[in-house]
């Protein structure tokens, strides 16, 4: 498990005086992805249009391209505006497979300063039941603080 408390200030440095969004996102998903050995594809899918997301920036192998609001975890999480902490993606029903390698996830809300839902933090883990509500807590205040000045 990573240093949070690191973590959020490297992050909080690095991040320091952006505000646009996709930059944001790059920054945070370089930093996340190279934190801890459990996350085998860490990346954004945006917002785009109404109960739309599509792919942002990522690190790791390809990721799915659109996800409706309808379907998948990343889908459940932007719908009900609620972290999805996944132990095993194939008990969740209508998990979409991106990847067969993805045993775990977690995803989480990503809210603009306004409150308004901008997109959703995908962390997948090739390891089964990988993350924690400590890990889905402390991602959670990171998210909160990057993306408030958006």
């Amino acid at each position: 498990m990573p240093d949070y408390n690191t973590l959020a200030q490297t992050i909080e440095a690095l991040t320091e005086g952006e505000s646009d969004a996709v930059a944001l996102m790059a920054t945070v998903t370089c930093e996340l992805h190279h934190s801890d050995d459990r996350f085998d594809w860490t990346g954004f899918y945006r917002v785009t249009e109404p109960e739309v997301l599509k792919i942002g920036p990522y690190q790791g192998g390809h990721g799915c391209l659109v996800i409706p609001f309808a379907r998948g975890v990343c889908g459940a999480c932007a719908r009900t505006e609620k972290a999805q902490l996944v132990a095993d993606v194939d008990a969740f029903p209508g998990h979409i497979a991106c990847a067969s390698s993805t045993r775990s996830e977690l995803v989480l809300p990503v809210w603009n300063g306004q409150g308004q839902l901008i997109a959703v933090l995908d962390i997948d883990s090739d390891q089964p039941n990988a993350f924690t509500q400590e890990d889905a807590d402390a991602l959670q205040a990171i998210l909160n603080r990057v993306f408030a000045t958006v």
